[in-house]
């Protein structure tokens, strides 16, 4: 097994006891390419370093106020990476041999953040879990062009099981008739697998749908008493 195909990873879940009401995760992981270290809480992701822009990276939405760590926390994730990537050098000496487990991810999709208004700014989100080993690799295209712009992606995060799920945003304004996408590509996919999102009219006319019932309704209920109506003087007539 090639040294670059591994990936060492060293997770601690810590809690008072079994009955505990929350629980913390840290995961520091590593390979010979790339690396990762997050912080999570309850099975939510917390925080996450970026190696490339050196920072710790809060992601979640705007409209929350999120916990903050304490000063410092950039640099022991750069200290941990040393020492994962001095253990990724000895464990794999000595797991050269071993084949290498590669599990296609169990579920894709694609959705928005907000509810859908043409012309107003939202959040496309490609959603991927189930994979091992991580991490994913997801482009986005708008009408068929690669879009780079408005795009992240967050590190790989370790599910129960021991596979790993993966999100991928873009940032867009949705107009009547574009067309997303978002492919994903893994170790143990023959092709990427791809998600589609149009933005329909129906989306931005929510009243039509049940306006269209009501009419309809109202029809059968005329056509009733007609029905009623004819059955009624015909009784009478028989009389």
């Amino acid at each position: 097994m090639k040294m670059k195909e591994l990936l060492l990873v060293l997770s601690c879940v810590l809690s008072v006891s079994a009955d505990a009401l929350h629980k913390d995760l840290h995961i520091d992981g590593c390979s010979d390419f790339d690396g990762e270290f997050m912080f999570g809480l309850d099975g939510e992701e917390l925080a996450y370093t970026d190696f490339n822009k050196q920072t710790l990276v809060y992601p979640q939405p705007p409209f929350i106020d999120p916990m903050r760590y304490e000063e410092g926390a950039y640099e022991l994730a750069v200290a941990e990476q040393q020492t994962c990537k001095h253990n990724l050098q000895a464990f794999g000496k000595g797991m050269k041999d071993f084949p290498l487990e590669r599990d296609a991810p169990s579920a894709v999709m694609i959705y928005t953040r907000d509810e859908v208004e043409v012309g107003e700014k939202n959040t496309l989100i490609c959603h991927v879990t189930g994979f091992y080993p991580a991490p994913v690799n997801v482009s986005w295209t708008k009408n068929g062009e690669k879009v780079t712009e408005g795009t992240s992606i967050n590190v790989p995060y370790l599910n129960k099981d021991g596979s790993f799920t993966q999100i991928s945003r873009l940032q867009f304004t949705p107009q009547l008739g574009d067309i997303y996408s978002c492919a994903v590509e893994h170790l143990a996919l023959p092709q990427p697998t791809t998600k589609i999102y149009e933005v329909e009219a129906s989306q931005s006319a929510p009243g039509v749908g049940p306006a269209v019932f009501c009419g309809v309704g109202l029809t059968v209920g005329l056509l009733g008493v007609a029905a009623g109506t004819f059955f009624l003087i015909k009784g009478n007539e028989c009389s």
